[in-house]
């Protein structure tokens, strides 16, 4: 063949570009399915979940129809599908289960007995559906806890239910009904709901007497971290606009449910605390990000925001709710940012703070449900509120009544035991505690007379974080379940940095030998401390490290019961 020819050849024209093509069909699907909704790239993930919710899953055929849609790479929006747990991405061929079950598999609902309950309902199940075992669906205190969903909507809650009652309630599975029951913006207003916001809007209350009232009350964010609430909206007003605010709601920490409980009883309360920081930094634009596992709450909240923009009450906020996609790592604030931005859920490395540059690149201020939640409380009464700071504490495991508590700050783990949650339950002795979710250490009971708030843990080796309380009992195998909350920080890192992404799972498998090199383990977890980008890693080794310094007997174990 001459020079000539192949330089012809290698010229020719393609008959079709590069990469995977996209049916019409499939384009026909997703245009009808997107209708005329707004194709931004932030939206990539709510649409990922229209398609899944329409077809039951992600055929990879689809995902390249919303890819030429939305006009990204195909490789985009598969790393996007493939980082989110919720999401499953099927070949074309690959037909959709006809159900969905998912069987908390956290600390709490395997106390309860969830991985048997996984095994004997799909097999009961069959061909009928699908179970998985998921991690903390944000339901401890009903163990065991599980989801079952149809392609098209239908959905329910099943807490506490044996493997026939859980196929039972799939069997009857209905869509979810248009009606919403009735708003209660209403009963919310009726009880001096919406006054605070209403003199921040009309300038009855000044900014700095909102921040003097914020400081004098002491209010601090309650999602984890602790900050001063009046420091940080200080700290984001004090940067250029424009500025936009986010609501974590993502609790995915094994252990915390208190978010669900005050967004289903008291919603007005924290959406009232949410546009009075919004007025605060002069935000036009709200972001909620609601955690996946609570379908119906999305559905009803969206119901309730309606309400308020009806009412006029966010006249100048638009208010956008966000579905998560089932990522731990999403609590921290800024992957919850990259989430609601559309990307995989990464941590961002700072400098800069999400303050400074946050959601869209624009100064951002990001607070909890329950800050949110107690803001009316500080500015109203600051000083009954800082003379005796309350907050939420969600409790599960061995004791005779779970749920969500209200109790002094500083209240301890034995008060909060007899006097809130009416003693262990029968048959069982209190052992150990951990205080913050499965981050926060496990501690002895000899310990049970700490005052459970912030900085009471840090000298033992942990902290309260959410206040996500699992009490422990006798029964119970200490060292067992530090494997298993380690192999959940193991499953959900994001893998972005090294100390955190090989750091877990090597701790996994030393944490599973029969003998501990204590040593090492500690090696191990200062790396991860010292070298983690954000929270998962940094506090991921105080599962161990806490075991060995306060539960010295569980290495002359060598077996588990795993």
């Amino acid at each position: 063949m001459s020079s000539g020819r192949m330089v012809q050849e290698k010229g020719r024209a393609r008959g079709l570009p590069k990469g995977r093509q996209v049916d019409e069909t499939s384009l026909a699907e997703i245009r009808t399915l997107l209708q005329d909704r707004d194709l931004r790239r932030d939206l990539l993930i709510e649409h990922l979940h229209l398609v899944q919710d329409r077809y039951g899953h992600l055929a990879k055929r689809h995902l390249a129809a919303l890819a030429e849609i939305m006009r990204l790479p195909m490789a985009e929006v598969y790393e996007v599908a493939t980082f989110y747990a919720h999401f499953h991405v099927a070949e074309d061929d690959q037909p959709a289960p006809p159900a969905l079950v998912r069987i908390c598999g956290g600390p709490c609902c395997r106390m309860a007995g969830s991985a048997e309950l996984a095994a004997r309902t799909a097999e009961r199940l069959g061909a009928d559906g699908q179970v998985e075992v998921a991690p903390c669906i944000g339901r401890c205190d009903r163990a065991p806890a599980a989801t079952v969903t149809k392609p098209g909507g239908a959905f329910a809650l099943v807490d506490g239910q044996d493997a026939e009652g859980i196929v039972q309630t799939l069997r009857s599975l209905q869509p979810l009904p248009e009606t919403l029951p009735p708003a209660t913006l209403d009963a919310y207003r009726a009880k001096g709901g919406y006054l605070l916001l209403h003199d921040c809007l009309t300038g009855r209350r000044s900014r700095d007497s909102v921040l003097d009232a914020l400081d004098a009350g002491g209010l601090r964010g309650l999602g984890g971290a602790g900050f001063p609430t009046g420091r940080k909206w200080r700290a984001v007003l004090g940067q250029p606009g424009p500025r936009l605010m986010a609501v974590n709601a993502d609790e995915g920490e094994p252990g915390t449910f208190k978010d669900r409980h005050l967004l289903s009883t008291d919603p007005h309360r924290v959406l009232e605390g949410m546009l009075i920081g919004a007025w605060m930094v002069e935000a036009k634009d709200v972001y909620i990000y609601l955690r996946d596992e609570y379908p119906d709450l999305h559905r009803n909240l969206r119901a309730e925001i309606a309400a308020v923009t009806e009412a006029g009450l966010a006249p100048d906020v638009r208010i956008h709710l966000r579905r998560g996609a089932g990522a731990y790592v999403c609590g921290e604030e800024s992957s919850m940012i990259e989430s609601l931005e559309g990307k995989r859920g990464l941590p961002r490395h700072r400098p800069p703070l999400v303050a400074e540059k946050g959601l869209f690149g624009h100064p951002t201020l990001v607070n909890n449900v329950e800050t949110l939640w107690w803001v009316r409380a500080a500015i109203e009464t600051p000083e009954r509120y800082g003379k005796v700071p309350l907050r939420f504490y969600s409790v599960s495991g061995r004791v005779a009544e779970p749920g969500v508590k209200l109790a002094p700050a500083g209240v301890t783990m034995r008060e909060l035991i007899e006097e809130h949650c009416g003693g262990m339950a029968p048959g069982h002795e209190f052992r150990a505690y951990l205080p913050g979710g499965a981050s926060g250490g496990i501690f002895p009971a000899s310990l049970g007379d700490l005052p459970m708030d912030f900085g009471s843990f840090q000298p033992h080796g942990g902290f309260i974080g959410s206040a996500g309380v699992m009490v422990l009992s006798q029964q119970d195998d200490l060292k067992a379940l530090a494997v298993e909350l380690t192999r959940f920080f193991a499953e959900e890192s994001c893998g972005q940095c090294t100390p955190c992404r090989i750091g877990t799972h090597k701790a996994v498998d030393l944490l599973s030998r029969p003998d501990w090199d204590a040593d090492l383990l500690e090696e191990l977890g200062q790396v991860m401390a010292d070298g983690s980008i954000c929270g998962l890693g940094q506090a991921a080794p105080n599962v161990w490290r806490t075991l060995m310094r306060h539960f010295p007997q569980e290495f002359e174990r060598k077996e588990m019961a795993l």
